[in-house]
């Protein structure tokens, strides 16, 4: 599991390992591995010309010192020193292996540019004379790398407020930091590679976390020998209506090839014919009046997929959330607990899967406040409305009481698509009737579920039932059979 961490936390471990360490130890550690990845970066270093863009902190120092191992190595290094104060032992070993104090000039024609103007400390935007030449790296040809964090990024939450640097690659230091794994942060971030600097012992529970495909293979539930399809999970779906027939179509197919035992879709007349038609697995229960009496007996409900909004469908979801089983609510099922909160006072769990204006709904929050600290108002939304969010979007991110938000790493922009969410409730609610908790379901129902949007897409744009076709390869892809 890749985790992450916040700058405090990394500051923390940092002061710990400094004190049993030499001064000067982590930065030469640091400086090292930076200088590494961008020798391999520029392939042929002797010749090559390299700006350091150097701040007043550590990260300046780190710059310089990796500036002067490439200029040892030919390279033709010039820094342009941004900050009020510069790293005196740094600027010295640079000067002494060739390398020379330069103006923005040098930027052009620069075949790599290393960020080092802030760090990990550093929040809101951006002031000048950093603004500018951020602005001014970004639109030189030479690719960037950033040290340990994009100038301009939040390294605890992935916020960018104004300017900020848009690395090719982006070299951390000791453990990933938060914001590298979060949009927008993430965006800037590039490539990101970890250099190991000894902080492990010293590091607190992670912030963040990512699963790999380990992790993955190792939760999803397989059948054995003596399984049926009872036993394999049994997924109630209240989705569909007369307006909005193939949500219900898309859920079911999701459902279905994610590994459900049994589905059993209910909803009226004419999402029921689609279903049919389409998925003639499924158990289908055509309902004349908003009631799941005679439904027979699931071990988890996806409820909401173009259900619609009026009191028929209040009525239905009434019903479902009433059950004693995990309810995963998504679409419509959301507009409808976020009129009516009293549909959530229910001791069974809930997995809530909205993007940022359905949460902004159902907390109240502004939608770009959401956009801008994805992290902030999905933990905040988990503990407010007692339930595990999936806060869908260019970042997926889980969470769940005071456990680490889960991000996901998968996942493409052509999955941009009417009916993909459709997909995953369906995804996620099959691993839910299978017996996985909210937070591990949701996690990996969001990992199959981008993986497969990748596998479809190919670089090509995709339809939403093309996604719900790719799962079961994304689900080989990840036990690697």
């Amino acid at each position: 599991m890749r985790t992450a961490y916040t700058a405090d936390q990394i500051r923390g471990a940092e002061h710990e390992l400094m004190a049993r360490l030499p001064e000067g130890t982590l930065m030469q550690r640091a400086a090292t591995g930076l200088a590494a990845v961008c020798a391999d970066l520029l392939g042929r270093v002797y010749g090559k010309r390299v700006v350091l863009l150097v701040g007043s902190g550590d990260n300046g120092g780190d710059a310089l010192y990796a500036g002067e191992r490439l200029a040892r190595r030919g390279a033709l290094v010039g820094a342009i020193l941004a900050g009020s104060k510069t790293h005196e032992a740094g600027l010295a070993a640079f000067r002494q292996a060739g390398g020379r104090v330069a103006d923005r000039a040098f930027l052009e024609g620069a075949d790599l540019i290393i960020d080092g103007l802030v760090g990990i400390g550093a929040s809101g935007a951006l002031r000048e004379p950093y603004r500018e030449l951020v602005e001014e790296a970004n639109a030189a040809r030479g690719p960037i790398v950033a040290v340990d964090v994009p100038s301009g990024v939040d390294a605890s939450s992935g916020r960018v407020d104004g300017a900020a640097v848009r690395a090719r690659v982006t070299v951390t230091m000791g453990a990933y930091k938060t914001g590298l794994l979060v949009d927008p942060g993430a965006e800037h971030a590039g490539r990101v590679e970890l250099v190991d600097i000894g902080l492990g012992a010293y590091l607190p529970d992670p912030d963040v976390a990512a699963l790999t495909p380990a992790d993955v293979d190792v939760l999803l539930p397989r059948p054995g020998k003596e399984s049926d399809k009872y036993r394999r999970g049994v997924l109630g779906v209240a989705a569909g209506s007369d307006l909005f027939t193939g949500a219900a179509v898309l859920a079911v197919g999701g459902a279905l090839r994610a590994g459900a035992g049994m589905v059993r879709y209910v909803g009226p007349s004419a999402p029921v014919a689609q279903v049919r038609s389409h998925w003639p697995e499924a158990v289908v229960t055509e309902l004349d009046r908003p009631s799941i009496d005679d439904v027979g007996r699931v071990q988890a409900w996806v409820l909401g997929p173009g259900l619609g909004t009026g009191d028929w469908a209040h009525e239905l979801a009434a019903g479902v959330l009433a059950s004693n089983v995990p309810v995963l609510i998504d679409a419509d099922g959301l507009t409808l607990v976020a009129r009516d909160r009293a549909l959530l006072r229910r001791s069974a769990p809930v997995l809530v899967t909205p993007h940022a204006g359905e949460l902004a709904r159902l907390t109240g929050a502004d939608r770009d406040d959401i956009e801008a600290a994805r992290l902030e108002h999905a933990r905040r939304a988990a503990g407010e409305l007692g339930v595990t969010v999936l806060l869908k979007g260019s970042t997926t991110v889980v969470a769940e009481d005071s456990r680490p938000v889960r991000v996901n790493a998968t996942g493409t922009s052509w999955l941009a698509t009417g009916g993909t969410g459709d997909v995953l409730s369906g995804v996620a609610g099959a691993l839910l009737a299978q017996g996985l908790g909210c937070y591990d379901a949701a996690s990996c129902g969001a990992y199959l579920h981008g993986l497969a949007g990748r596998l479809a897409a190919d670089g090509a744009p995709l339809a939403a039932a093309d996604v719900a076709t790719a799962i079961p390869a994304a689900i080989r892809a990840v036990s690697g059979t």
